[in-house]
C-alpha cells in the first residue's frame, strides 16, 4: 500500500485548492459517498430482491442488518488499525473489502451468499469511513481542515441525496443488482487515486494494544441478539431464537466486563459517568433506532401496498436529507447561542408527531396529502436534533477524549438501527413467510405499519424526556456527574480561532465521526479513534 515517503507533500499538510488537496478530497469523498450511496440504494431495492430471491421479511431484515453488525462492531476498532498502521492503508483496504463484498453481493445466487456479502460490505464501511476523515484532518494544513471537512460533508450529503433516485433509478431500468455492481468501478478509481496521489500518515503515540476481544465480542453480540430478534419475528419462541439470546447476551455481559478490564478499550466505560454524556447517548439510541426502522418499513409499505414506482418511494424520504443540507448548520448555531437543551426537546417532538402523521397514511397513500407532511415533520425535527445532540456528545467529555466520544455516538447509532429493523416490526405484528419464502404478508404490513410508527413515536417522545436531564442554558461538562474532567463549557462561549468551523451537512444514517455545525467541542473532524489531530 501506499506509504508516507511514496507520495511528497509539504510540511504541515496540503493547500487548500492545491492539486494534492483536490486529489485527497477526490479519494475521501468518492469512497465515503460510495458507502452512503449504497445505505440508501439497498433500502429502496428490498421489493425488488424479495421477489427475485423469494425470501421473506426475515431475509430482507438480513439484508439490511447484516452490514450493520459488522460496521457497528467494527468502526471503534477501525481507528485504532488506522491510527497504528496508516489511515490511508486502512481507509484503501475497506474500499477494496468493500468492492469485493459488493461484486458477491452483485453475483449472489441466493439469499444466503447476498447476507454475507453485506456482512463484508460491513466490515470494509467500518474500515474506509472513519479513515477518510482522518486523512483529511491529518493531510491538510490546520488553517484548511475545516473547510475541507465543510466540503467532505456537504458532497458526502449530496450522495444521500441522490442515492434513493439511483437506487429506483437502476432497479426500474435494469435490476437490483446493478446497485452493488455499480460499487466496483468507483471503487478502483478511489484505490488509483489514493495509491498514487494520497499522502499517507500516522499517530506515532497511537496504542500499541487493539482491543481484538472486544471487536470479536461486539460482532458476537449484536449478531446472536439480531438474529434472535429477527427468528422470533419469523418462527416465534422456537429454541434457536433462546439461543441465540443466550449467546448475544452471554457475549455482551463478556464484552462489558473486557472492556473494564483491557488497556486501550473500545469503548471505555468510564466515558459514562458524565451525565451529559449518558442522557445524549441514551437519546440517540431512541432517535437513531426509529429512524433505521422507519426508512426500512417506509419504502416497503409505499411499493408492495400503495403501489409506488421504486424512484417515487425511494424520493418520498428526500425532504430529510434536503432540510437537513439546509438547516442543521443554522440549528448548530443556535444551539450554541440558547443551549441545546430547548432543541433536544422540541426536535425530537416534531419527528414524533411526522411518525403520528405517518401512521395514519391508508392503502393509496398519496404522497402530498398524507405522505409528505409527516416527512417534513420528520425532516423538521432531525434538522433541530441532530447537530446540538452531537454537540453535545463531545463537549460532555474532555477534549482529548472527542474522537472516542464521537465514534462511541456512532457505533451507539448503528447499533440501535440494527436492533430496531430486528425487533419493531414483529412487535408490531408484521410477518413474513419466513427466512427463505413467501414474501412480507400484505395484511399484516398493511395492518402492522400504523402501530409499528406509534412505537417510534413513542421512542422519540422518550428520547424528548431523556433532554430534559440536561442542564439549561449551557453545554454539560466532562466532570459534571463525576467531579472529574474539564469544567463545563458556557453556550455561546467563543472557541479558540481556527478551531471551529460550522460544516454542512449531518447525516441521517448515523452521527459524524466527529464535530457537526455548531459543535462547541472546540475540535474540527478528525481521527475518530484517538481524539489527536493528524
Amino acid at each position: 500500500m501506499s506509504d508516507s515517503t511514496s507520495v511528497p507533500v509539504a510540511a504541515g499538510g496540503v493547500a487548500w485548492g492545491s492539486p494534492e488537496a483536490r486529489w485527497m478530497l477526490t479519494a475521501t469523498v468518492l469512497g465515503s459517498g460510495m458507502a452512503f450511496l449504497d445505505s440508501t440504494v439497498v433500502t429502496v431495492a428490498l421489493p425488488a430482491i424479495r421477489e427475485d430471491l423469494d425470501t421473506g421479511l426475515a431475509g430482507l431484515q438480513w439484508i439490511v442488518n447484516g452490514y450493520m453488525v459488522t460496521l457497528s462492531a467494527l468502526i471503534l476498532l477501525s481507528g485504532s488499525l488506522s491510527d497504528r498502521f496508516g489511515r490511508v492503508r486502512l481507509f484503501m483496504w475497506g474500499v477494496a473489502v468493500f468492492a469485493l463484498a459488493s461484486a458477491l453481493c452483485t453475483f449472489a445466487p441466493t439469499l444466503e451468499w447476498l447476507v454475507a456479502g453485506r456482512v463484508a460490505q460491513g466490515v470494509g464501511g467500518a474500515l474506509l469511513t472513519p479513515g477518510s476523515l482522518a486523512i483529511l484532518q491529518a493531510g491538510f494544513r490546520e488553517e484548511d481542515r475545516a473547510r475541507a471537512i465543510g466540503a467532505w460533508s456537504g458532497l458526502t450529503g449530496v450522495a444521500s441525496a441522490i442515492g434513493p433516485f439511483v437506487g429506483g433509478w437502476l432497479v426500474q431500468i435494469g435490476d437490483w443488482r446493478l446497485i452493488f455492481l455499480i460499487n466496483v468501478p468507483l471503487a478502483l478509481a478511489v484505490l488509483a487515486i489514493a495509491w498514487f496521489k494520497v499522502p499517507e500518515s500516522r499517530d506515532p503515540e497511537a496504542a500499541r494494544r487493539l482491543d481484538l476481544p472486544g471487536a470479536l465480542l461486539g460482532v458476537t453480540a449484536l449478531g446472536g441478539i439480531t438474529y434472535a430478534l429477527i427468528q422470533w419475528g419469523a418462527v416465534g419462541a422456537a429454541p434457536a431464537v433462546w439461543v441465540g439470546t443466550a449467546v448475544g447476551v452471554l457475549a455482551l455481559v463478556l464484552f462489558l466486563v473486557v472492556e473494564t478490564r483491557v488497556a486501550d478499550p473500545m469503548l471505555p466505560l468510564g466515558m459514562f459517568s458524565s451525565r451529559g454524556f449518558g442522557v445524549t447517548n441514551a437519546a440517540t439510541v431512541l432517535i437513531y433506532g426509529s429512524l433505521g426502522t422507519l426508512f426500512f418499513l417506509l419504502v416497503i409499505y409505499l411499493q408492495e401496498v400503495a403501489g409506488y414506482s421504486p424512484v417515487a418511494a425511494g424520493a418520498a424520504s428526500l425532504p430529510i436529507t434536503l432540510l437537513m443540507l439546509a438547516l442543521s448548520a443554522r440549528s448548530g448555531r443556535l444551539a450554541s447561542r440558547i443551549g441545546p437543551r430547548p432543541q433536544l426537546i422540541a426536535g425530537p417532538l416534531s419527528v414524533a408527531a411526522g411518525l403520528w402523521l405517518l401512521s395514519r397514511i391508508g392503502r393509496e397513500a398519496p404522497y402530498l396529502t398524507e405522505v409528505l407532511p409527516g416527512v417534513l415533520l420528520v425532516a423538521l425535527g432531525l434538522a433541530t436534533t441532530v447537530a446540538p445532540l452531537t454537540a453535545t456528545v463531545l463537549a460532555s467529555v474532555t477534549e482529548r477524549h472527542a474522537g472516542v466520544a464521537s465514534g462511541v455516538n456512532n457505533t451507539f447509532a448503528r447499533g440501535a438501527q440494527l436492533i430496531g429493523v430486528a425487533a419493531i416490526p414483529a412487535l408490531a405484528g408484521i410477518v413474513g413467510g419466513g427466512e427463505t419464502g413467501g414474501g412480507v404478508e400484505a395484511g399484516s404490513l398493511i395492518a402492522g405499519f400504523g402501530p409499528a410508527m406509534l412505537v417510534l413515536a413513542g421512542m422519540c417522545a422518550a428520547a424528548s424526556l431523556c433532554a430534559l436531564l440536561l442542564p439549561r442554558g449551557r453545554m454539560p461538562g466532562a466532570g459534571e456527574a463525576s467531579g472529574r474532567g474539564s469544567p463545563p463549557r458556557e453556550v455561546g462561549a467563543v472557541p479558540p480561532r481556527g478551531r471551529e468551523r460550522p460544516l454542512r451537512f449531518c447525516g441521517v444514517s448515523g452521527p459524524p465521526l466527529r464535530s457537526c455545525p455548531g459543535s462547541t467541542a472546540g475540535d474540527v473532524p478528525g481521527d475518530p479513534r484517538s481524539g489527536r489531530n493528524g
